[in-house]
This record gives C-alpha cells, structure tokens and sequence, in this order.
C-alpha cells in the first residue's frame, strides 16, 4: 500500500506546530513535557478546525495550559508589541500605574505618571478604575486591563473611575500617547540631619542599568554649595514585578563587589553562577524596600543584596517568581513566553512560590503608593537607615 500523502499546513496551522516546536525545544522542564503526553497534545490542537489566526492562538492556549506553568503562554499581537515596549521603556497608552487591592482584588490607580493623559486628567492615587471601554475590570484582571489601556497614538478610551472618599463612578475620555514609563525615580531627602539618596525602580527594562549608574553617580558628587555627597542609599523595589532579567543584573553589579548576584539552572541541569565584577558604583549604607509586588528580576537584585549582607531588606515578603522566560515571536505579530530557567538566590534559596521574607517587616496597612506624599513605610526607611548611617559612626 503507498504511504498517505502528507498534508500541507496553512500558515495559521504552522503556528501551532512552531509554538509547539519552540516549547518543545526550550522549555526548562522537558519531564514535564513527558507528563503531560507533549507530543499528543500537538496532534491535538490540529485537529481542531484553525482557520484564522484567532484560532491558531486559542489552539496554542490549549496546548500549553496542561503544562501548568502560568508564565509559559502565547503573547497575541498587541500583547506581543505592548509587552516590547515595556522593555524598551516606553508605552503607547495613558500613563496610568495599577495594582490589586487586597481586600477585594478591585483594580486601583497607584499613581498617575508625570505628563501623562491620566496626569493631566487629575486621576487620584487610589482611584478604582471599574471599567476600561465599557469592559469590567476585575473581569479582565490586572494584565488584561493594562492592555486594553494601551493603544495607537492619538485614539481614545474610556475609563470609568471611583476617587477615594467617592461612591459615585465617573466616566473619563483619555487620548493615549507615548509614555515614558520612568522605570528609575531617584531623589534625595535629609533626615535627622542626614542626605540620603532614594532610588525607586519600577521595572527593569533596557534604560535601566545606565539611568541607575547615572543616578549612583549624581549621589556621590555633592548636591550643590556647602553640600556632601549622600551618607545612604534607600532602593525602592516595590511593586517591580521585574522585565529583562539582564538589566536587573547590570543593577546587582552596580551595588556589589565580586559578590555573586544568582544561580540560574537550565533545562539540562547545567547551572550557571554570575558574580559581580570588581568595584561597586556605591559602597556605603543601604536599605532595600520590598513588598508582595516584588517579582523576578527585582527577586533577584533583592536577593543578592540580602544574602552577601550588602544590605538589609524592609517591607513584605515579595512575590516568589523563581522562573526565567524568553520572549520568542512567532512572524506574524505574535509571540511567546517560554520558562528557560529557574534561578537560585547566592545562599541556595529556591523562592518559587515562596517568595523572600525581608529582615524587617513594616507594619501595615502598606502603603498603596510607594513614593507618593503620605508613604509611612518610606519615611520609617529612611529612619531606619539613619539609625545604621549613625551606629557606624559611634566610636
């Protein structure tokens, strides 16, 4: 009997087979692949009718959710380009900074970025953002609701709002444009007499490591006339959920000398040390502030600081995201997020899961705005790092 002629793919069917190849190829866990029949799984999703791109993607969600990894996932198109630009630093959307409220998972403005539409708007620090376009936001979730923000330059959407102290919702028409995301905030504050230099980050995108080593340099020249160079660093992590892992590296060197920053283990098993270089771009008093947003690339500059004893961690215990993943496009606008490695803090710590415990824990309620006016647990930091600046002073 003559062999049954194979198949040829449409193009929306060589998606599916390339996201499986992909995954196949780089996934950390190949056992887990096993597990779940891999191989099954492709055949699979091409027997479902794919016939457009829309399709294609609900076929690789399908294939990929038995594997039981949340950040292994297909990246459609908009999600693909928005997730990019993230890492270059900058947005095409309205400015808005969101996070979860506990209580109730309600989705909430954490603050408005400088110049931005939602700036300018006069949106509130705490405000409930109810709706995106009409589409419930506790719904979408935290993800999916920053996306719907995003868009083409100069097109609208409507955000539907509650301001703190307010029952009543109100609708607000934004115009959304390129935003830079400001990923490094550094300041400078005295207290009980002493110049301390704040450097608050965001995320870890490209800019990162130079606006860092910028910022660590414009602490050690003096500020002005009659002024000294600052006598502590407070590094502000919270609510930096991570982005290029490379970059928050390049941080962890800034600050350590010949210390080792992670181990990372690959799919092979093969593991690979980093260990910072000689000098540092700051050597003197730190505090580092940590809280449940604290995530990946920030997880592991947090670690690496607390595990060489270069600087104590305050807050919260952070997320516990002990997985590395590569961006991967797919050629047609879309992409995926593959987990390629795990990663160990310097002392052996696995924290998938379970995150980092800092040294001192600040009281709650924590505060919903790091940085902003009424931010108790940045004002105890500062006190704290004066109490460590003056106990190494003390004959």
């Amino acid at each position: 009997m003559a062999p049954r002629p194979l198949l040829a793919l449409s193009d929306v069917q060589a998606l599916v087979v390339d996201a499986w190849r992909l995954v196949n190829q780089s996934y950390v866990d190949p056992s887990q692949l096993e597990a779940v029949h891999w191989r099954r799984l492709r055949q699979k999703a091409l027997e479902k009718s794919i016939v457009s791109s829309s399709q294609a993607y609900d076929a690789i969600e399908a294939m990929l959710e038995p594997i039981g990894d949340a950040y292994t996932r297909v990246l459609r198109p908009a999600d693909f380009g928005s997730l990019q630009s993230n890492t270059r630093g900058t947005v095409c959307g309205v400015g808005l900074q969101l996070g979860l409220r506990a209580s109730d998972q309600a989705i909430v403005v954490i603050a408005p970025l400088a110049g931005s539409p939602a700036a300018e708007a006069g949106i509130a620090s705490g405000s409930e953002l109810v709706s995106v376009n009409g589409r419930n936001s506790k719904e979408l979730g935290l993800e999916a609701t920053a996306s719907a923000l995003r868009g083409d330059a100069g097109s609208e959407v409507i955000v539907t709002l509650i301001a703190p102290g307010n029952e009543r919702p109100k609708e607000t028409v934004l115009k959304r444009r390129q935003v830079d995301l400001q990923p490094v905030r550094p300041s400078q504050v005295i207290r009980d007499g002493h110049r301390l230099g704040v450097l608050r980050i965001t995320q870890f995108s490209e800019p990162v490591p130079v606006q860092v080593r910028d910022a660590l340099m414009a602490f050690s020249q003096p500020a002005g006339p009659g002024q000294e160079p600052i006598e502590g660093l407070l590094l502000d992590l919270r609510n930096n959920s991570g982005g290029l892992v490379q970059a928050g590296l390049a941080v962890a060197n800034s600050l350590l000398d010949t210390e080792p920053i992670v181990e990372t283990k690959d799919r092979g098993g093969i593991s690979d040390r980093q260990v910072a270089g000689a000098g540092s771009l700051y050597a003197g008093p730190m505090l580092t502030l940590v809280n449940g947003g604290t995530a990946s690339a920030s997880e592991i500059l947090a670690g690496a600081l607390q595990d060489s004893g270069r600087s104590p961690l305050a807050g919260s215990r952070t997320y516990g995201k002990g997985l590395i993943q590569t961006l991967i496009p797919l050629g047609d606008g879309s992409g995926l997020a593959v987990t390629v490695a795990r990663y160990l803090t310097p002392s052996g710590r696995d924290i998938q899961n379970l995150g980092i415990e800092p040294d001192l824990q600040l009281p709650d309620p924590e505060p919903l705005n790091p940085g902003g006016d009424d931010d108790s647990w940045l004002e105890q930091a500062e006190t704290l790092l004066v109490k460590t600046i003056e106990a190494a002073a003390a004959p």
